[in-house]
């Protein structure tokens, strides 16, 4: 794995989801706790960095009135709406400070749905930066992160899902989709096995680029 190819993907680490007060935090605590999720992400972002990689981070938002989507939604965006989430310039729709971007960090904009790659420029941005290797990390397991691996995959990345990396709003549906629709579409693994393999590439490049 290496790092300069690599891009760690960060979905909807917003305050809604990861927060308490959040819109959406009481559906997704008791997931977030089982994993210890957001803790993990921090760390695996921030030894992403210094490995090399690249950190995206990809939130989503609309305007007040969620004038950009269907006047009858239905589905999680219905659920987005009734419970009034993600609001642009809100609180709630503010990346967790844990998770704040970095001076080298990208932030993609445009986020309306579930796939991340469907009204954004990601694929533009990771292409322009060579990245091969797309690790994904976020809200939720079964929707946004799931719809993305799908897409990441038809385009041809190398993808990786991080299975403590993210929550559901129930275990059976984080569980299901771990066991059964990650392995079809990426390769699942836990963030230390992740790290490990990326800093393990990471050492090994130095000790080349020195002649050992």
């Amino acid at each position: 794995m290496e790092p300069n190819t690599t891009a760690v993907v960060l979905i909807e680490f917003q305050n809604d989801f990861t927060s308490e007060g959040g819109a959406l935090h009481a559906a997704v605590a008791e997931s977030m706790a089982a994993t210890g999720m957001l803790n993990n992400a921090v760390r695996t972002a921030q030894q992403a960095r210094t490995a090399g990689a690249t950190v995206v981070h990809c939130p989503i938002s609309f305007a007040g009135g969620y004038r950009e989507i269907t006047g009858s939604p239905y589905g999680i965006l219905k659920g987005v709406v009734d419970s009034n989430a993600f609001i642009q310039g809100e609180w709630g729709a503010q990346i967790v400070a844990d998770l704040t971007p970095e001076a080298d960090d990208i932030v993609i904009e445009g986020k309306r749905g579930l796939d991340t790659f469907a009204s954004t420029n990601l694929d533009f941005v990771l292409r322009s930066r060579g990245v091969r290797t797309i690790v994904l990390a976020g809200f939720l397991t079964n929707c946004c992160v799931e719809s993305t691996m799908r897409s990441a995959y038809e385009r041809g990345y190398e993808v990786i899902t991080l299975t403590d990396c993210v929550a559901a709003t129930s275990a059976a549906e984080h569980d299901n989709a771990i066991t059964y629709d990650y392995p079809m579409f990426s390769k699942p693994m836990t963030s230390a096995e992740f790290t490990a393999a990326l800093t393990g590439e990471a050492a090994a490049s130095a000790d080349s680029s020195r002649g050992y």
